[in-house]
């Protein structure tokens, strides 16, 4: 008998459930008897022990399902060897849940944090296998994330869309895209959706040098402009607060009075050039609805290539999407680190040539 454990961590995106369904068929197509338990809303179900057993029925059909039928929640990693309120070792009751289910390994869907839990469970002795989920295309090790793909077609839905009434209003329009700490989605969606400046985490901006981009625009005769901001987009100022006092910067942060950096930018937009803008925030849209064909490809690869490595007992891996084949990565080696997208990559550049602004 064949006993595995499952569970998703950290933010939702449309193809976590592909992604379990791609393991239970790797599974069950190859092995007799075989039981998969899943821990209900994400390590709080490993820690408190709330799992159920999953019949291949609960696999079928879910394909095109977004969100996950296991639920999922967010636990961070810093708070991990910090008892509960009740003073429970959160890191000793999942060890003893897995041990009393008689698991022989645990698979693991989620992003950063969720990655580095999966690390600590694996140097606790457990048997572990990640798969790298986010929107943000942010874990390192692998060129690209579940999730992702499908992130970007909303969020350039929402740049196509705003396209329209920005021509037909002569506006300034700011689309905020997720991503706190890393712009690949916004850097993806902005080149697709046609954006006119793309402002990223990893790339500071001038403000005065967006407003000079919009005006060069207007003096070439185009109305309006679109915007594509990370939500975790940072001004030059801040930056250097940040590279010298992280708890000054944290305290600056606190005390602005506007929801969002992207309202932020459009306040001093208005007030350097005049020029009226709009705000548009998709927001957890960007997480929902149905994976693309592509995450879908890519999530029943990963998946079965989780099953193969778990048939093997090959465990303590996070299961990436390298140069387009799938490839083992050992979790010591990637987790706690970010993929960011480099100022000076390629892409960048080949933007950069295009005439769009990053404001640097």
């Amino acid at each position: 008998m064949l006993r595995v454990g499952m569970l998703t961590s950290g933010g939702d995106c449309q193809a976590l459930n592909a992604a379990m369904r791609g393991v239970a068929k790797g599974l069950s197509a190859n092995v007799d008897e075989l039981e998969i338990y899943g821990f209900l809303n994400g390590y709080k179900g490993m820690i408190y022990g709330d799992y159920k057993l999953l019949s291949p029925s609960d696999f079928s059909g879910i394909l095109t399902k977004g969100g996950t039928i296991i639920g999922s929640s967010r636990q961070p990693f810093k708070l991990m060897r910090t008892p509960d309120e009740n003073g429970l070792d959160k890191v000793q009751a999942m060890k003893q849940n897995y041990y009393k289910l008689n698991l022989d390994c645990v698979v693991i869907l989620g992003g950063n944090g969720t990655q580095k839990t999966a690390n600590l469970l694996r140097e606790e002795g457990l048997n572990v296998i990640h798969l790298p989920k986010t929107i943000d295309n942010d874990i390192f090790g692998t060129d690209v994330t579940f999730g992702f793909q499908s992130a970007i077609n909303i969020a350039t839905d929402a740049i196509d869309y705003i396209h329209t009434t920005a021509a037909s209003h002569n506006r300034v329009f700011i689309v905020e895209v997720m991503g706190h700490k890393v712009g690949w989605l916004t850097l993806y969606a902005g080149l697709a959706g046609g954006a006119d400046i793309i402002l990223l985490p990893e790339i500071p901006y001038d403000i005065k040098k967006v407003c000079e981009a919009i005006e060069k625009r207007t003096r070439d005769g185009k109305g309006f402009t679109i915007l594509a901001v990370a939500e975790g987009a940072i001004s030059k100022k801040d930056a250097e607060l940040l590279k010298k006092s992280k708890k000054e910067y944290k305290k600056k942060m606190e005390q602005k009075p506007y929801p969002s950096v992207s309202y932020e930018i459009a306040k001093k937009i208005e007030e350097k050039i005049g020029t009226e803008v709009r705000v548009t925030v998709p927001g957890h849209t960007q997480r929902g609805g149905s994976p693309t064909p592509y995450d879908r490809i890519l999530c029943t690869r990963l998946g079965a290539s989780a099953a193969q490595a778990i048939l093997e007992k090959d465990y303590g891996y996070m299961i990436a999407m390298i140069n387009d084949e799938v490839r083992r990565v050992p979790l010591e080696n990637v987790a706690g680190k970010l993929k960011m997208v480099d100022p000076n990559a390629q892409i960048v550049k080949e933007a950069k040539l295009t005439g769009i602004s990053f404001g640097d």
